[in-house]
Formats: C-alpha cells, sequence, structure tokens
C-alpha cells in the first residue's frame, strides 16, 4: 500500500487532510500562539510549542513517524486554509488499531470540521488500513471533545482515572472506541 498515495485523498471538497509538512510550520505555529490560552485547557503540548522551530520539530518528528508507518499527523485544512491537526498518535500494526487525536482553531468551532475530519479519517483506517479498531481518548470534562465519537458512534468504554497529566493536575480521560465492523453508522446531527 503505497500510504501517502491514499492520505492524498482525504477530502470531503470543502475539508482536506494532509500530512503536516515543513511549508505549513510558520502558519500551524500562528494559529497555535494565537489561540494558545484556549487550547491549553485541554491540550498537554503547548509549553513545548513556544517557536516556529519547535512547530518544524513536531513536523519533523511526524514525517518520521509516516515514513516508519508509525504514525499519521495532517492538517486540516477548511477551505484552504489551516484549521488544526488530526491523526492517528500510533499505529499498532499487531493489533490493527490506533489511536485518533485532534485539535482546531478557536474560530472555527461550531462547523463540524473535526466531526467531518474523523469521518475521512475513519474510513482510511477501516478501508484503506484494514484496521480493525480506532480509539479516541479525551478528558472527561472536555464535553465539546466527547461529542465527536458520540456523534460517530463510538462506545463509550470506561474511564481511565488520572489518565493524562495537564500542566498541573491529572485528568481522568473518557475512552471510545469503535470496531470495523461498526462502520459506518448513520450519522448523528453535527453541532
Amino acid at each position: 500500500m503505497n500510504l501517502l498515495c491514499a492520505v492524498q485523498q482525504l477530502t470531503d471538497g470543502e475539508i482536506c487532510l494532509k500530512p503536516v509538512c515543513a511549508r505549513d510550520a510558520k502558519d500551524l505555529f500562528t494559529l497555535v500562539n494565537r489561540d494558545r490560552v484556549y487550547l491549553r485547557e485541554w491540550l498537554p503540548w503547548l509549553d513545548r510549542n513556544r517557536s516556529v522551530q519547535d512547530t518544524l520539530d513536531f513536523i519533523e518528528l511526524s514525517e518520521k513517524q509516516f515514513d516508519k508507518k508509525d504514525a499519521l499527523q495532517v492538517c486540516i485544512r477548511f477551505r484552504d486554509e489551516i484549521a488544526g491537526v488530526i491523526g492517528f498518535h500510533h499505529f499498532d500494526w499487531d493489533n490493527r488499531s490506533a489511536s485518533i487525536g485532534y485539535w482546531l482553531a478557536q474560530n472555527l468551532q461550531g462547523n463540524a470540521i473535526v466531526t467531518r475530519s474523523c469521518r475521512l479519517l475513519l474510513n482510511f483506517a477501516f478501508t484503506e488500513l484494514q484496521l480493525n479498531r480506532v480509539e479516541i481518548r479525551c478528558a472527561l470534562e472536555n464535553k465539546k471533545s466527547r461529542a465527536i465519537p458520540e456523534r460517530l458512534g463510538f462506545t463509550n468504554e470506561g474511564t481511565v482515572r488520572d489518565g493524562e497529566w495537564l500542566y498541573n493536575k491529572f485528568v481522568t480521560l473518557a475512552v471510545y472506541g469503535i470496531l470495523s465492523r461498526e462502520w459506518p453508522v448513520k450519522p448523528k446531527k453535527a453541532d
């Protein structure tokens, strides 16, 4: 399978998912920096991203992981503008599973962009990659993030107590999973 060619087809017309690349570093950093306070509520990596070089380092690591087929991070482009990042944190090829993570610019919330981006990744995961299971973990109190797997038909499989260190405290994570035999599901109304 040519992973790069398959990834290049992830679009629904208005949203396009493309692997992160060096030419995106400045725009991605500008977006992160603009929404830093907003994103910091739920994302643990903001303090490690303080410059365009930090963003470039993330992109270079992502490219190496992609080359080894270990992970896949893609820019979410909405109407040709970078809107955020979504991706598979790690592929567990032995168990044919992966976990999706995402973030979106604050001003673009409420347009179903992440839901639609997840749908594109799930179609890719279950058809092109032949995965059996995809998981999404989000802070138990992060209602906006939790709404996405719920809307997409994931099963709430429980919680991981103190599952993530978020700056000065641990947060409990809600764990959602969906299996290839459960996909696709009739989509629920996107907010």
